[in-house]
């Protein structure tokens, strides 16, 4: 069992897949606007609702901001490698896909699931040894940008990376060392940004399938972004190229 926090994440879920939904909490005294809607989606859906007292959110919302609202649902089956290649020829001739290798902070994860939602990625793959798992850490800091995300985790991503090749997309993997800039890449075609882990960037594999390696450029005295933070950058100058 999963829980999300927060009324956007709540209601991707309620709206979209209520199936998922196996009770809906909301603090005593909530009755905007928002709430209400959650509600009557939840009614919708035969989601069971309930109200709680504050000190009950504090002590399941461990920190987070959870607006009156927790959302406690089915785990999420990820997709597979093969409804991504039944998926592929609804992306359109200009897919952006994001590739997370290595990625084992679940907080860390679910920052760059939301900057892909916000980005409007076609997916995200992750590989299934190699990655924090799709857990509440993940969904509440992700704060609704995994829900209606369409997440492929691959058993071989090496595989899954040499099949993407063949749909003639290119593949740019993040590398501080590169003399190259995130800023060259053309955005005019399919394009995979591809992350590696937050201590030791792409694995070797990983990187030799890399059609090209680019850098985000550090003038000051850290050494690398965050990942979440670069995830973040590289998307959105797709998105910003595309949007001309």
């Amino acid at each position: 069992m999963n829980e999300v926090i927060g009324i956007q994440a709540a209601r991707a879920i309620l709206r979209d897949t209520p199936n998922q939904g196996r009770c809906l909490y909301v603090q005593q005294g909530r009755r905007d606007a928002r709430v209400s809607e959650l509600i009557a989606l939840a009614r919708e859906g035969n989601v069971r609702f309930q109200t709680v007292e504050s000190g009950w959110f504090k002590r399941r919302a461990d920190g987070f901001n959870h607006q009156g609202v927790l959302l406690e649902c089915h785990i999420r089956s990820l997709a597979s490698d093969k409804d991504l290649q039944a998926r592929w020829d609804t992306f359109g001739d200009k897919p952006l896909i994001l590739v997370l290798d290595g990625i084992m902070d679940p907080r860390n994860l679910g920052a760059c699931l939301r900057s892909a939602n916000a980005a409007g990625v076609d997916a995200v793959i992750l590989p299934k040894r190699n990655s924090a798992p799709l857990s509440m850490a993940a969904l509440r800091t992700a704060q609704g940008g995994a829900e209606d995300l369409f997440i492929v985790e691959v058993t071989n991503l090496a595989r899954c990376m040499r099949w993407l090749k063949e749909r003639n997309v290119w593949i740019v993997g993040a590398a501080g060392e590169s003399d190259a800039i995130w800023t060259d890449v053309a955005a005019d075609a399919g394009l995979v940004w591809v992350l590696g882990s937050e201590d030791k960037g792409l694995r070797r594999l990983t990187r030799s399938l890399c059609d090209q390696l680019v850098a985000i450029p550090m003038l000051g005295r850290v050494e690398s972004l965050n990942v979440a933070v670069a995830t973040g950058i590289l998307l959105f100058e797709s998105v910003r190229q595309r949007r001309g």
